[in-house]
């Protein structure tokens, strides 16, 4: 079903530009145009040299805005490439006055374009759309063609950090991240309670309440 357009939505995200960075989604030459940074000061946005999570693919921004407020040491990069969908965390961010959060409206293949090189400790991957049709496979988050992105963006040690209710998903993001090197630190088949370094996604919630297992994945670069 396609969303609607919200209303005002140019206008709301104007109100937000301070902390958001908004990439040209429409232009054909996107992902040539990644090759060119255009790396964005994130020390210089927070004031202060802390520790870079990202998450990808922040939809209402729940988990990055829980996460913010209860660590204030960390800074947070959520990436969303759906505007409409990312003004309601833009909003929330900006109503709770939360100052460690910063937003990137991209996809995922052009996040190397604005980050230096080894810069992330954490990359979050939550509930990321499993496309289970084969011949979607390569647009998957975990797929080896975004690991190598990612391996590019985290610092030696870093993790990712994936939950998803799919279970095809999560057997094949698992062979992903064996394939590409990572060393699997987790691997849980039925998460039940966020432990006390994360927090419960809107669809986390809602899943569980339909009786449905969360698969968990993490690993290190």
């Amino acid at each position: 079903m396609r969303m609607h357009k919200k209303s005002r939505l140019e206008e709301r995200l104007a109100a937000c530009a301070d902390i958001v960075k908004v990439a040209d989604l429409t232009d054909k030459n996107m992902l040539r145009a990644a090759l060119t940074p255009e790396y964005v000061p994130f020390n210089e946005l927070f004031g202060n040299e802390n520790p870079l999570y990202l998450e990808i693919g922040c939809g209402k921004g729940k988990f990055v805005t829980e996460m913010a407020t209860r660590f204030p040491e960390v800074n947070f990069v959520a990436c969303e490439k759906i505007s409409n969908v990312l003004i309601e965390a833009l909003e929330r961010v900006k109503e709770e006055g939360i100052k460690n959060v910063y937003f990137l409206n991209c996809a995922a293949e052009v996040l190397q374009k604005y980050f230096e090189k080894c810069s992330v400790e954490r990359i979050y991957l939550n509930f990321s759309n499993p496309l289970p049709k084969e011949g979607y496979k390569k647009q998957r988050l975990t797929h080896p063609r975004f690991l190598s992105i990612y391996t590019g963006l985290l610092k030696k040690g870093g993790l990712i950090i994936q939950k998803t209710d799919d279970e095809n998903f999560y057997k094949f993001s698992l062979e992903s991240y064996k394939e590409a090197g990572f060393e699997v630190l987790s691997a849980c088949e039925n998460y039940l309670t966020p432990e006390k370094d994360d927090a419960e996604t809107e669809h986390e919630r809602r899943f569980k309440e339909m009786g449905k297992r969360i698969f968990r994945v993490i690993v290190r670069v």
